[in-house]
């Protein structure tokens, strides 16, 4: 299937052929053993990935559900959640857990900095929590959270480590059995669509074996198709039923997650780091710059201030015209910024090619922008990783 334009947003992303392709094939029943096969196969990919000597649930859903399905099935209402977050989307933990009724406190950085681990480490000797939310990479901000310094300020006080992966999952690393200190990430959360660069509808969580211990200390959660009891059945033999998985994008998932595997977790790593430096670089040669600090920007995505007096909806119009699609910004950067993603199937040419069409509209809108320099900045800083 051609691709028209190139989707630069935080997610969806591009989609390649051969996931089209597996996308296509003849649907199937839920639970025919040709389709339970390949579900199976999704599933243990899945947990080649994270690591995880816990359990796998990979559904149907969007990234909300696995940010609800984390929480309700490791904290009960009464029980105490500290929230960090560094963005608009580490925020909705706390309208998750005022739905639980779970008492959520949240310590916020400011938009494009990361949360100093010294206010962590104060608010954790204050309360005893059951558990953190951590955002990988949040998708309004560009701004990674640094594991290595929370992870074991959060296990040394018994907490549990929920880490939403949404916009980081399969291109910066979650690695669940890694010590940080001693500590180790106790749930990881995605979705289908971004780093994995599958089509948007499946929810993926991986629980580990402390994790998993938490959701049987609980009598019930305030859930039936989130709880995950109700799926482990399932994900360890996929012939079982609960509830119908979408069964093309099954087979869409299991390509996605073959790709992932076969390019290497270390190069995916490194290759997703040297786009995000180099299209930050480029762009910042057209006087945009990055929100985020580069030493706590996401290898993912990019949120970009405009220079002064740019119009927001008419750069991106613009820019679409020339089939490059970016994303606005959210809350009070809305029409100060664009978000863009350099994640999942994206490539080395497709970035250049966005950057010089940026530099061309830059230019349209009376604005003075080096294109050969942007390029000549981006290309030294996306060699192709040995």
């Amino acid at each position: 299937m051609p691709n028209e334009e190139m989707l630069l947003i935080p997610g969806p992303t591009p989609v390649v052929d051969s996931i089209y392709e597996a996308m296509s094939q003849e649907t199937r029943g839920h639970t025919d053993p040709r389709f339970a096969a390949v579900y199976k196969s999704a599933i243990e990919k899945t947990r080649e990935m994270l690591k995880t000597d816990g359990e796998v649930f990979v559904i149907s859903g969007s990234g909300t559900i696995a940010m609800e399905i984390a929480l309700v099935n490791t904290v009960a209402a009464g029980e105490r959640l500290l929230i960090i977050s560094q963005g608009f989307f580490g925020d909705r933990f706390l309208h998750l857990a005022r739905a639980f009724g779970i008492q959520a406190d949240i310590i916020q950085s400011e938009w494009g900095k990361q949360v100093d681990p010294a206010a962590v480490e104060e608010k954790l000797a204050s309360h005893s929590y059951k558990a953190v939310t951590l955002t990988h990479a949040d998708t309004s901000t560009g701004v990674a959270a640094d594991l290595n310094s929370l992870v074991p300020i959060i296990k040394k006080h018994g907490a549990l480590v929920i880490l939403d992966g949404v916009c980081a999952t399969a291109a910066i690393e979650e690695d669940m059995s890694k010590s940080y200190d001693g500590g180790k990430i106790d749930v990881v959360l995605t979705g289908s669509q971004k780093a994995i660069g599958v089509p948007p509808g499946l929810a993926v969580v991986a629980f580990n074996e402390t994790a998993l211990a938490a959701r049987q200390q609980m009598e019930r959660v305030p859930a039936y198709y989130c709880d995950i009891y109700n799926w482990i059945p399932i994900m360890q033999d996929p012939q079982k039923y609960f509830a119908t998985p979408p069964v093309n994008l099954i087979y869409a998932y299991d390509e996605g997650m073959r790709l992932v595997l076969a390019e290497g977790m270390e190069h995916r790593y490194k290759r997703h780091e040297a786009y995000g430096k180099a299209v930050r670089a480029a762009l910042a040669e057209y006087g945009m710059k990055a929100i985020a600090d580069e030493n706590a920007a996401a290898a993912t995505l990019s949120c970009i201030l405009y220079p002064k007096g740019m119009d927001d909806a008419e750069f991106r119009a613009s820019l679409a015209k020339k089939g490059v699609i970016v994303a606005g910004a959210l809350a009070h950067l809305a029409g100060k910024a664009f978000r863009i993603g350099h994640m999942g199937n994206t490539t080395e040419d497709m970035l250049e090619q966005a950057v010089i069409r940026i530099g061309e509209t830059t230019k349209e809108l009376g604005f003075e922008a080096d294109i050969q320099k942007a390029v000549t900045t981006f290309r030294e800083l996306a060699m192709p990783v040995a």
